[in-house]
C-alpha cells in the first residue's frame, strides 16, 4: 500500500492511516494494486480539504478479510452509489479533473473475480469509505 501511495500521491498535503499491520494477500499483484491505487488516487484527486486524508484499515470476516479505504473529501450522494460502479460514469465535468470513468469499475471486476463485494458509504460533506472483500 505504501508503493501504491508514492506512486499516486501528487503536491497535496497528504496524511495516510494505516489501523493496525495489514494483512499478507497472496493473489495477483498488480490486480491488488490496482485496487488500491484506484481507490486512493480517487481520494486525493477529489478532496476538497486543505489536506487529503486517507485511512486505510482491515476486518477479519473468517473466509474474507474485509478493506475499508476511507478519506475526508466531500463525499458522495446516496443516489449515486451504485452508478460509480459502472463504466465511464463520472460525477463531475471532465474538464474539472481528467477521468475515464474506469476505475472503480475496475476495481468492482477485480473483487468479484476474487470471490469478494464491493461497496461504498458516504454522504454530502462527510467523506466516502469504500469497502471491499477479498477471499483469504
Amino acid at each position: 500500500v505504501k508503493g501504491v501511495v508514492d506512486m499516486v500521491k501528487n503536491d497535496r498535503k497528504f496524511e495516510l492511516k494505516i489501523k493496525d499491520q495489514l494483512p499478507s494477500i497472496y493473489n495477483d499483484e498488480t490486480r491488488i494494486q490496482q485496487v488500491f491505487q484506484n481507490l486512493i488516487s480517487n481520494a486525493i484527486k477529489y478532496n476538497d480539504k486543505e489536506t487529503c486524508v486517507v485511512s486505510i484499515h482491515h476486518e477479519d470476516l473468517g473466509t474474507h478479510w474485509e478493506f475499508c479505504v476511507a478519506d475526508n473529501g466531500p463525499g458522495i450522494e446516496k443516489k449515486y452509489h451504485d452508478r460509480i460502479f459502472k463504466i465511464f460514469q463520472t460525477l463531475t465535468a471532465k474538464d474539472k479533473f481528467e477521468s475515464t470513468g474506469i476505475g472503480l469499475t475496475i476495481i468492482k471486476k477485480i473483487v468479484e473475480l476474487n470471490q469478494g463485494n464491493v461497496r461504498v458509504e458516504s454522504e454530502i460533506g462527510n467523506g466516502t469509505k469504500f469497502f471491499f472483500t477479498l477471499v483469504k
